[in-house]
């Protein structure tokens, strides 16, 4: 079982980011993921800073891979697509079909992001067949739902060219919209919305009427409000999965990769925080937390 960081999904200053990235040059990760996904506008690190990051990590033995934007919104968003693409040294994980395309257009091999609509085996042979050569299961899915599209007769028949990825701890990117409601919660317009991300490291909670945690603001993406941890789950993974992600957190992240890593080897149990839910994986309501004795 490999481990990876995925991109961090947050705003963060230029500091706090290449902060982060020593550590994770420092740490046991296999694979990480660079690169802006969320909003255009956080702009804190260029291209060319996450290159220079990427040859740190890959001078300390990481796998590196270029993430690209989910939502592209404009003809500054695919011509900075392009230049991601045509970076000539990393993998990209492809989150929309256009970077797919342009991926496929030069021959180049992908990574398949969460984001892609990937709902059954017709669709994953058809992203292999394009070059795909991980594919991040989408978040909502459950481990029963990944062993049977895997028992699928034509995709066994090209299971070895590809590595199945999940994403194993971190709040739950559900949804992505034109609108902006960071900037809407400080009644901001989006074209003025003054980059007021930077002031929520971790999103920023939406609670019901009754004071539970319902859903994440950030930016443009709509994140779960529990933070999906199945630290307690790779025991089910085992044939099935090859990579666990965790997403990259502004606290805790490589103390949480340490459990993740023990619970793998010791097949212990870890300590849940009350705001853990794994519903998804057991094909519950995804809020739902499944633990046991």
């Amino acid at each position: 079982m490999k481990f990876s960081l995925g991109p961090v999904l947050y705003y963060w200053p230029k500091a706090t980011m290449q902060s982060f990235y020593q550590q994770a040059a420092a740490s046991n990760v296999d694979i990480v993921y660079l690169g802006e996904t969320v909003c255009p506008k956080r702009c804190e690190l260029r291209l060319s800073d996450y290159l220079e990051i990427a040859n740190q990590l890959r001078e300390a033995g990481k796998q590196v891979v270029l993430s690209t934007m989910t939502l592209l919104e404009s003809p500054a968003d695919l011509r900075s697509l392009k230049r991601s693409c045509d970076n000539g040294e990393f993998i990209i994980e492809a989150n929309d079909m256009g970077a797919i395309g342009l991926l496929q257009e030069r021959q180049l091999p992908f990574v398949a992001g969460a984001s892609i609509n990937c709902y059954n085996h017709q669709t994953l042979l058809h992203l292999v067949k394009l070059g795909m050569q991980r594919w991040l299961m989408p978040v909502e899915l459950s481990r029963d739902w990944l062993a049977s599209l895997l028992q699928q007769p034509e995709v066994m028949a090209v299971r070895d060219r590809f590595e199945m990825e999940v994403f194993g701890f971190g709040y739950l990117p559900l949804a992505w919209s034109a609108r902006c409601f960071t900037a809407r919660s400080e009644n901001r317009a989006k074209d003025d919305c003054d980059l007021c991300c930077i002031k929520y490291p971790e999103g920023r909670a939406v609670s019901t009427q009754e004071g539970k945690r319902l859903f994440t603001l950030n930016g443009i993406q709509t994140q779960s409000g529990g933070r999906y941890n199945l630290v307690n789950e790779l025991h089910t993974m085992t044939g099935l999965v090859d990579v666990v992600r965790l997403s990259p957190e502004i606290e805790g992240t490589f103390g949480w990769l340490e459990k993740f890593r023990n619970a793998y080897s010791s097949k212990s149990r870890t300590p849940l925080d009350d705001i853990d839910c794994n519903g998804y994986w057991h094909k519950i309501a995804g809020i739902k937390c499944v633990t046991f004795p």
